[in-house]
């Protein structure tokens, strides 16, 4: 078959092709804990009632149409004041685009900033910036993180990619590794975009950041911080990426909006409008009434934030133990998200069956069979498979789906030689 050299050099979701084998697992009778995808089981985690009620209601009143190609006027009003209110944000109506979700819009800042050749710069591990960048023909630089940093990239790291880069795509609470910039990382990053970009000639691109938030009011004893309250001289520099995807346990709802400079927004808008990436019209009037009401909304995340951090501290206390006894693991301390970064070091062991575990993936395809466990390695966020690290999702989990998983993880681990 005759396809774009696009289509044929595409490569898939990796975290997906996990899900959907152990997804065809389960159709076959096996009882897998799937902490691979970033969503929520919604017999665990169901979106906030009053939520739901408010999008029967505006079915009910036939708001079926299409929406604005920017998004239905009282919910940019509505984001305005959460902006401002949350994160002390000044950003007008103009300054906001609606779509269907978070990707379209990440793809959307891609396609507005990036040349076929540009630089974009991203840490690894990160969410599909490798797959933007090919979808856009970018160069990409993944800078490896490391541990002691809680993988997230520093300005030292950084530094030596910036030059010439037209974009550098950053993740706060990051995915997949749950953990956060301290307010004086950012800082240091921030004032290395803002000395990168004084260095330009006029007619030369400038330096933009991509900020995704998503997570951002999933946090756990940590503070949230962002570029532009840092640093205010970044702000037409910085187009931020959110939405209730996370925060709400409404991935499926499919409401997420970025926030920048005009100009690009609106550039934005017109490559959305011609692919029609929009959020349904009855959502966005039921988010624009129920995400105003700013004290339902944290009830809502005061009890659904309390029931993410017990079953991520009930996964992380798991794992201390397991290395306490003496198993080759680790985890680093969950900071937002619904995400625990663990370690797993038994690449180069050998099964009971003879098969040598050669990378991550090995490790996670015999954990699934032995433990019935299933994660995702940091070699689908852009590093090697000889990382011994990798994601679990508490979404998809009940409290006691973790507990039970953790008696099964050792004794698969101990079987190994």
């Amino acid at each position: 078959m005759n396809v774009s050299v696009l289509a044929s050099t595409l490569i898939g979701s990796e975290i997906i092709k996990i899900g959907n084998e152990v997804n065809d697992m389960k159709r076959k009778g096996a009882q897998i804990a799937n902490l691979t995808i970033g969503d929520f089981d919604p017999s665990i985690f169901p979106i906030p009632e009053a939520l739901k009620a408010e999008i029967v209601e505006a079915y009910h009143q036939n708001q079926t149409n299409y929406p604005p190609a920017d998004g239905i006027l009282a919910l940019r009003e509505t984001i305005v004041d959460v902006l401002k209110e949350r994160y002390s944000l000044g950003y007008s109506i103009s300054d906001i685009l609606v779509a269907g979700g978070s990707r379209p819009l990440i793809y959307a800042t891609y396609l507005a900033l990036i040349d076929p050749g540009d630089k974009v710069v991203y840490p690894a591990p990160s969410w599909n910036n490798n797959h933007y960048c090919h979808l856009s023909s970018a160069k990409g630089i993944a800078v490896e993180t490391t541990v002691e940093n809680n993988f997230m990239p520093t300005a030292a790291q950084l530094r030596p990619h910036l030059k010439g880069a037209t974009l550098l795509a950053l993740c706060s609470p990051l995915n997949p590794t749950g953990t956060m910039f301290t307010q004086e990382q950012l800082v240091e990053i921030c004032d290395l975009v803002i000395e990168e970009n004084e260095s330009r000639d006029v007619d030369e691109k400038p330096l933009y950041i991509l900020y995704d938030q998503i997570y951002s009011l999933l946090t756990f004893g940590k503070e949230h911080v962002n570029p532009v309250s840092l640093r205010p001289e970044l702000k037409d520099y910085v187009i931020y990426i959110d939405g209730i995807s996370k925060c709400l346990a409404s991935t499926g709802v499919r409401v997420g909006w970025a926030f920048g400079p005009e100009g690009i927004i609106n550039k934005m808008k017109a490559l959305l409008g011609h692919i029609g990436a929009w959020a349904p019209k009855a959502e966005q009037v039921a988010v624009a009434k129920y995400f105003k009401n700013s004290e339902l909304v944290d009830q809502f995340l005061d009890s659904f934030k309390t029931q993410v951090q017990l079953s991520l501290d009930e996964l992380y206390n798991g794992f201390q133990q397991l290395k306490k006894d003496g198993f080759h693991v680790d985890a680093v301390i969950p900071m937002g998200a619904i995400y625990l970064t663990l370690k797993i070091d038994y690449i180069g062991k050998t099964t009971p069956a003879g098969d040598v575990l050669k990378n991550s993936a090995d490790v996670n395809f015999y954990l699934i069979k032995e433990a019935q466990t299933a994660l995702v390695p940091f070699s689908a966020f852009g590093n090697k498979e000889s990382m011994a690290w990798f994601r679990a999702s508490v979404g998809g989990c009940s409290l006691q789906d973790i507990k039970e998983m953790i008696p099964r993880i050792a004794a698969a681990l101990a079987k190994l030689s």
